[in-house]
């Protein structure tokens, strides 16, 4: 059975939409074991260069340690302070990575349903992927800046800088006004399309290149004028993310 992609943040316009069900918290514990409250996985919300230094900045609980880890067992950690804030500081990778946040209380870890990716060193785009969820970019994109599919459903993401106004999207047998939600940011599901279909958002179209071949793992790779992510997420589901760039090969 295929899992249907549905909202998890920012306005949706669809019919029939269901709801997304939550990872759950897991209660934090103190030295001694004893339950201390729940903990929330961080949120990952920016990222700056800093010459070949990528500085990823965010929110966890006061004064938890927060770490990135990928599969293959590194791991780059960093307090967060009384206000919640935190910064991770890492050498830019050579190729894509994609990395697990969690939220380390005492003995207690929270791990987060996103994975951060970084694609080529950072110089390609640069996200915060979501099982069942919008694709959030944290680099410059167009104002489409992810198309995440399950092979069943569609689900167009981006960021308005004119937040005031609708957002008009097109696709297929869609003609959708999407309003944004905190931060500009904005969501809507869609019927499917073939590949090579075209999703307009206001004035700017965009060629969907479709999802890649059904290879387990992690898969990066250049499609159409973008990048195209084929992931599981953590509920053991396969993603595919298409990721567009302003200016193909940047």
């Amino acid at each position: 059975m295929k899992r249907a992609i549905c909202i998890a943040v920012v306005a949706a316009v669809s019919a029939g939409l269901g709801g997304c069900m939550p990872e759950p918290e897991r209660p934090a514990r103190d030295a001694a074991g004893n339950a201390t409250g729940w903990t929330q996985p961080p949120q990952i919300l920016g990222v700056r260069r800093a010459q070949a230094t990528l500085i990823f900045s965010g929110e966890a609980e006061p004064g938890a340690r927060v770490v990135l880890r990928n599969d293959e067992g590194a791991a780059y950690a960093a307090a967060a302070d009384p206000d919640g804030r935190f910064e991770i500081r890492m050498a830019a990778p050579s190729g894509a990575l994609l990395l697990r946040p969690e939220t380390q209380m005492g003995q207690d870890a929270a791990v987060s349903p996103d994975r951060l990716l970084i694609i080529d060193g950072g110089r390609g785009p640069i996200a915060v992927l979501r099982s069942g969820g919008p694709t959030r970019r944290l680099d410059p994109a167009p104002v489409l800046g992810a198309v995440d599919s399950d092979t069943q459903s569609m689900l167009a993401s981006g960021h308005s800088r004119t937040p005031a106004r609708p957002i008009a999207v097109a696709a297929g047998a869609d003609d959708l006004r999407v309003a944004a939600g905190q931060g500009g940011r904005w969501s809507v599901l869609l019927g499917g399309i073939p590949a090579g279909g075209t999703v307009r958002v206001d004035d700017q179209s965009f060629v969907w290149p479709g999802p890649g071949a059904a290879t387990p793992g992690l898969l990066v790779e250049r499609a159409g004028e973008g990048w195209r992510v084929g992931w599981t997420g953590s509920r053991g589901a396969r993603q595919w993310t298409w990721l567009p760039v302003s200016h193909f090969g940047n």
